[in-house]
């Protein structure tokens, strides 16, 4: 066993936390390599259910090591939040089993507030943001205008550079915005009091990992959002502002040298999207509520109700690839066990004809989904715990996305719970 890699096939919210906080048992080292607190990973466990944002799905198990690293947008309010309501339902969190990038750039109070003041003044023509501060913040870091974790163990110098930068931000704050400028002095009040909090969880996290790997120690990625989210692959404009895709992995982790040997790929049992953007598959009415309530669709930062709809296997197949999948994870398996035929998006139609590959993402808005039905099991199937537990139409549907994704389907989720799952 070597390193894997965690990673969303689709729109994101397919059950990544589930299947990291499931399979942790086998790995030292959970890495969070890219995005920031503008997504949710729900983890249900004996510690009850979380919506982590932040923190690695791996803080559960004991002996874990947990890393943010240099690729993740580090809110250190709203992850010192998530840690204290996390350790208020006793969960063990402490600096030897989270580590925080001292690369790790921190994402700003201006961040959040240049997120709402874009969002507002493009009005209808929004991109859907959750106002988390994401898109300004890749800017920002794109621009070498960020302050680096490592940076809050020297108060003079980190002062000086946070005026600089205060100096830049509020021309655009106030100039294109007209907006209220930002006080140094609020800006050093909320470095000081998050992050005298955080300092002792950062650290050097290349030299960790370095020495975990001599050790023969196995280490876990996992991604935030899906590979249709990703920054370069994904359906531009409507993606997040960070690469999520596995192939990013050891450079956001802090570790570029590490190897990835399974990316196991999570596909929800139907399809669901948070947010703004091109959807082709997505369905609407009772129909599409139905849905929704039976697998408790909505956002887990947000609790935005979730477009909804069948399997799309086009997007699939194309998420599959991007991030080059070795094994699929599919989740959810037992939300569709009412329905007596389960409909399926199988190909696109784009100016009236039929076509299998993922369109570029200008073209999508002139898709249409070539719609089929497989029969469905129509019995509670939450308490499967083997491959020959399934109904055969149960068996036949994950047989039949298999096929068309090209791609095994190694685990089969049947329920939220840690251990209602199928290893194939």
């Amino acid at each position: 066993m070597g390193h894997c890699a965690i990673v969303g096939i689709n729109w994101g919210d397919e059950g990544k936390g589930r299947m990291v906080d499931l399979l942790t048992e086998k790995y030292d080292v959970v890495i969070r390599y890219q995005g920031g607190g503008n997504a949710g990973h729900t983890v249900v466990n004996e510690f009850g259910k979380f919506a982590l944002h932040l923190l690695p799905s791996g803080i559960f198990r004991p002996g874990v090591i947990n890393v943010l690293g240099n690729g993740v947008a580090l809110d250190l309010e709203n992850l010192w939040t998530e840690m204290e309501q996390v350790r208020s339902q006793g969960v063990r969190l402490t600096p030897e089993n989270l580590k925080i990038s001292e690369r790790a750039s921190l994402l700003l109070p201006w961040h959040r507030q240049l997120d709402g003041l874009e969002e507002a003044r493009l009005k209808d023509r929004a991109y859907g943001s959750t106002r988390q501060g994401i898109a300004p913040f890749y800017s920002d870091k794109s621009q070498k205008k960020t302050i680096l974790a490592g940076e809050l163990f020297d108060r003079a110098a980190l002062q000086d550079h946070a005026a600089r930068l205060l100096e830049w931000k509020n021309l655009t704050l106030t100039g294109v915005y007209g907006a209220e400028p930002i006080r140094l002095k609020d800006l050093m009040d909320w470095l000081d009091r998050f992050g005298e909090k955080l300092k002792p969880f950062i650290c050097n996290t290349t030299t960790l990992l370095r020495d975990a790997q001599a050790e023969g120690k196995h280490f876990l990625f996992e991604a935030q959002l899906g590979a249709l989210r990703d920054l370069d692959y994904g359906i531009i404009p409507y993606t997040t502002s960070s690469n999520a895709i596995a192939a990013y992995a050891p450079v956001g982790s802090g570790f570029p040298g590490a190897r990835i040997d399974e990316v196991i790929g999570v596909v929800k049992a139907y399809s669901t999207c948070v947010g703004e953007g091109p959807f082709v598959c997505e369905m609407f009415g009772g129909e599409a509520e139905r849905l929704r309530r039976a697998g408790a669709e909505y956002g887990a930062k947000t609790g935005r109700p979730r477009r909804v709809g069948p399997i799309d296997l086009v997007a699939t197949r194309y998420g599959v690839q991007m991030q080059n999948a070795t094994a699929i994870a599919l989740t959810k398996l037992d939300v569709l066990s009412d329905l007596k035929e389960i409909p399926v998006c199988a190909r696109y139609e784009l100016d009236g004809k039929e076509i299998d590959d993922f369109p570029f993402p200008t073209l999508l808005d002139r898709c249409k989904p070539v719609l089929t039905t497989v029969p469905g099991w129509q019995q509670d199937i939450s308490a499967a715990r083997s491959w020959q537990d399934l109904p055969q139409a149960a068996r036949d549907y994950v047989e039949m996305i298999e096929r068309a994704i090209g791609c095994p389907i190694a685990y089969v989720s049947v329920g939220p719970e840690r251990d209602a799952y199928i290893r194939r």
